[in-house]
């Protein structure tokens, strides 16, 4: 046994070399994981319990997912470590989802708050990692009920992820066993089955109104310098990223009380402003290659076959939406928690977000840290948007490049 043990460790050890940390591993492999990776066999931790390892439910998740010892993106990770973030300065994974730890960065300058870290995304509580609660909302805006004291990852994630997609891409919560994860375009055979997207919550778990569609490439906590990293999102029917948002939003994100439009068709007018928009002022660009995951959509169909062609990370489909994708949640927002104000993928907080050809930083000149200077970058850096940005170089914009809702509405 001690044999084997020693055996497993060296192949992970050679894995690690290869370079496939940036890989998605199968613990979970699509529903419910070995239990002792999460459970104790005979007591909770200290002060905890459900017999979890960690002292609660997302401590127990980061126990996996927020690993110290990264030097940059890694794998799964969805939090930086309190030891890298005070290495780095700020946080350092780049999946698609966000990284948390934006919540434990609030950037104030001589001595004036300009931006609380609390308001960066979903505040889960997570006591051995120190995340807690959210500061303001006691309850999710727009009329949802959940107890901000206790939101954890299992309020969006069924940790023993009993949904599943069969191998006609329909979904149900029983009748054929899950074969392995349901995140990277896996078609199952007849008989067999693969788990939901990213183990979201489903219809029959906890009252959710819509199954979650998606498609992700297996490396996707990456950097973006070079080659985005490309999420393909679906919608059929009534599974639409909105209707599963509106789980604990409904309010803001249900029928015929929208505060944005979301799961309706883009239209003509504006997937063609999507397909020629290139950056302010620039109009004439090639729809084929207009993707920016900055701005996704969700493509208007649930095949995972046809979903699986775009999820990439090599720029090989960059093809921008057709008068039937949708507009989602996701298209503004991040699901965790980014370096923007409500988990947005850029900002909106200021006209510009690229000035004199640089970010909006305290130490570009055109902005400083006189006057509105500090207003204007929110008391940050450079390098702190860069990296909200997941590493753009600021030269992928215009000189003076406004806010990414003009990718859609084009009025810059």
């Amino acid at each position: 046994m001690k044999g084997l043990k020693l055996s497993l460790m060296v192949l992970m050890a050679t894995l690690l070399a290869l370079g496939l940390s940036g890989m998605a591993y199968a613990f979970h492999s699509g529903g419910v994981a070995e239990c002792e990776g999460c459970h104790s066999m005979h007591a909770p931790k200290a002060g905890g319990k459900y017999l979890l390892v960690g002292t609660d439910t997302s401590s127990t998740c980061l126990t996996c997912h927020g690993r110290a010892g990264d030097t940059g993106p890694s794998s799964y990770h969805i939090a930086t470590n309190d030891a890298e973030l005070t290495k780095y300065s700020r946080p350092i994974q780049r999946t698609p989802g966000g990284d948390f730890a934006w919540l434990k960065m609030t950037y104030a300058y001589n001595g004036v708050t300009y931006e609380e870290g609390y308001r960066h995304g979903h505040n889960i509580v997570a006591q051995d990692f120190g995340f807690v609660a959210d500061e303001k909302n006691v309850v999710p805006p727009g009329g949802g009920t959940t107890d901000a004291k206790t939101f954890s990852c299992a309020n969006c994630h069924d940790p023993h992820g009993k949904g599943r997609r069969l191998s006609n891409d329909t979904y149900a919560f029983t009748g054929a066993p899950i074969i392995g994860s349901g995140s990277y375009g896996a078609v199952p055979g007849a008989g067999e089955a693969v788990g939901v997207y990213r183990l979201l919550r489903t219809p029959l778990y906890a009252g959710f109104n819509a199954y979650p569609i998606a498609v992700a490439p297996s490396t996707y906590n990456r950097t973006e310098a070079v080659t985005q990293t490309r999420v393909a999102y679906g919608a059929q029917g009534s599974n639409t990223w909105g209707n599963w948002c509106a789980s604990c939003h409904p309010n803001m994100h249900s029928a015929d009380n929208y505060v944005h439009p979301v799961d309706q068709n883009l239209g003509s007018d504006v997937s063609t402003n999507y397909g020629n928009y290139v950056k302010s002022g620039d109009l004439k660009g090639d729809p084929t290659k207009s993707y920016l995951s900055l701005v996704p959509f969700a493509q208007s169909t649930g095949a995972i076959a046809d979903l699986a062609k775009n999820a990439k990370i090599d720029d090989s489909a960059l093809g921008g939406p057709g008068p039937s994708d949708k507009v989602m949640c996701f298209s503004c927002h991040r699901a965790h928690a980014s370096g923007m104000y409500h988990g947005m993928r850029f900002d909106q907080g200021y006209e510009f977000m690229v000035k004199a050809g640089d970010y909006i930083g305290m130490d570009n000149p055109a902005v400083g840290t006189t006057g509105r200077g500090p207003t204007q970058a929110r008391a940050k850096y450079i390098a702190d948007w860069k990296a909200a940005y997941y590493d753009r170089p600021a030269t992928n914009f215009a000189t003076y490049q406004r806010v990414l809702c003009n990718k859609c509405h084009a009025k810059d």
